[in-house]
């Protein structure tokens, strides 16, 4: 019985589906329509030294296939306040919310996280809309009864 397994690695010049600035898949044939399928898609993503990939692993063979984004692959779509500020990503991986680390550009809200960079979604901005104060021209957001700028570039 041979146990080698076969790698299939598509780059992402050769994919056909990629996502949009606002967290969407898509294909030449249009958005993503299937919930089921674009959470599978988002579940499977999963980055490298060569940039973000969409990963499986199915019996004897694995698959990487690299894809285009138009602004970032990671998306806040969602929180938890208990009693941290946990930050639910399209991936369904759950990180704390660095308020030090946020940062608008354009008309939306972003976190860097290392060297990835998380936008929020609008479903993630309505969720986080009651932490956030605006004074004096100037964003804030409020946590543990502590208030951080929130830098625009």
């Amino acid at each position: 019985m041979d146990k080698k397994r076969s790698e299939i690695v598509i780059p992402k010049e050769k994919a056909v589906f990629w996502l949009d600035k606002n967290g969407r898949w898509h294909n030449v044939h249009g958005e993503f329509e299937h919930k089921k399928i674009i959470n599978y898609f988002h579940s499977a993503i999963r980055k490298d030294k060569q940039g973000y990939y969409l990963f499986q692993e199915r019996g004897k063979f694995r698959e990487e296939v690299y894809f285009h984004y138009e602004d970032t692959a990671l998306f806040a779509i969602d929180l938890v306040n208990d009693p941290d500020v946990t930050l639910i990503l399209n991936t369904r991986e759950r990180i704390r919310l660095k308020p030090k680390s946020l940062f608008i550009q354009g008309d939306s809200l972003y976190m860097k996280s290392g060297t990835d960079i998380i936008k929020f979604t609008a479903r993630g901005l309505l969720k986080i809309s009651d932490l956030l104060v605006f004074e004096n021209e100037n964003y804030f957001i409020k946590v543990n009864n502590r208030k951080y700028r929130i830098v625009e570039k």
